[in-house]
C-alpha cells in the first residue's frame, strides 16, 4: 500500500507543476499582450504611448517641408536654391542648344568700352581677366558636355581672339543678354576702381569661346578694336 500511496503523491506533483506552470505561462503572455493590466496603468500608457504629447516642432508648416535653419543636399535642387547654395537653372538646360558645327574653329571675341577712356595697358589688363573669366566659365563643365569640348577644340586650334569696341554700358549689357540666350558663355569685368575708372564699372564682356558662326551672329556688326 506505501508504495501505492507514494505513486499517487509523486503524480500530484508532477501534475500540479505542469498546471503551475502552463498557468504560468498563460498569464505571462496575457500580460505582455495588455491583457492583464489594471485601469490605471492602462489609462498611463494610452497617454504616453498611444497618444504622445506634440513636440514644439510641430508649428513647422507642414506644406513646406524644405528646412530653413540649414541647408541640405537631401533637399534637392529647389532647397539649394532658396538658400542661395545654387544659381537657378536657365531654361535651356534640360536641352542645350547645340553651337556650330562639330569641328568648326571656335573663338573669343573681347567687347571693350571706348566711353571710359582707358589707356591700351589697362584694356590689356581687363581683356585679360575676361579671357580668363570665360575660361574659367566654360572649364566649371564636365569633361564630356559640349562646353569642354567646345574649349578643348578652342585650345587645340590656337585659341583665336579678336577684339572689337563698343561705347556704352547698356550696349554691353544687350549684347550679354543675346548671347546668353544664344547659349554662349558670356562674362563681364567689373573694375576695381583702383585707377583710372570708378569702381563697378563695366569694362570688357568675353563672349566665348565658342564656333565662330555662333559668335558672329552676336558680335560681328561690331568694329575692330
Amino acid at each position: 500500500m506505501s508504495s501505492v500511496q507514494g505513486g499517487q503523491q509523486v503524480g500530484i506533483i508532477l501534475v500540479t507543476s505542469l498546471a503551475t506552470f502552463i498557468s504560468g505561462f498563460i498569464l505571462g503572455v496575457w500580460s505582455i499582450n495588455g491583457y492583464i493590466i489594471s485601469p490605471a496603468v492602462r489609462e498611463e500608457r494610452r497617454r504616453f504611448h498611444g497618444d504622445p504629447v506634440e513636440s514644439e516642432e510641430s508649428d513647422i508648416d507642414e506644406d513646406d517641408t524644405t528646412l530653413d535653419h540649414a541647408p541640405s543636399w537631401s533637399n534637392g535642387i529647389q532647397a539649394d536654391q532658396k538658400q542661395g547654395l545654387r544659381a537657378s537653372a536657365p531654361a535651356s538646360a534640360a536641352e542645350p542648344k547645340v553651337l556650330g558645327q562639330p569641328n568648326e574653329e571656335c573663338k573669343l571675341v573681347l567687347v571693350v568700352r571706348t566711353d571710359l577712356g582707358m589707356t591700351k595697358g589697362k584694356i590689356a589688363a581687363q581683356c585679360s581677366h575676361a579671357t580668363l573669366a570665360c575660361y574659367k566659365a566654360l572649364a566649371r563643365h564636365p569633361p564630356k558636355s559640349q562646353e569642354a569640348s567646345i574649349l578643348s577644340r578652342w585650345e587645340r586650334l590656337g585659341q583665336a581672339k579678336i577684339a572689337v569696341q563698343i561705347k556704352s554700358e547698356e550696349e554691353m549689357l544687350e549684347l550679354r543678354r543675346k548671347a546668353r540666350n544664344a547659349g554662349l558663355t558670356a562674362e563681364v569685368i567689373h573694375d576695381a576702381g583702383r585707377t583710372q575708372i570708378e569702381a563697378g564699372s563695366m569694362t570688357v564682356l568675353g563672349v566665348g569661346p565658342a564656333p565662330k558662326s555662333a559668335v558672329d551672329q552676336i558680335t560681328s556688326h561690331l568694329k575692330l578694336l
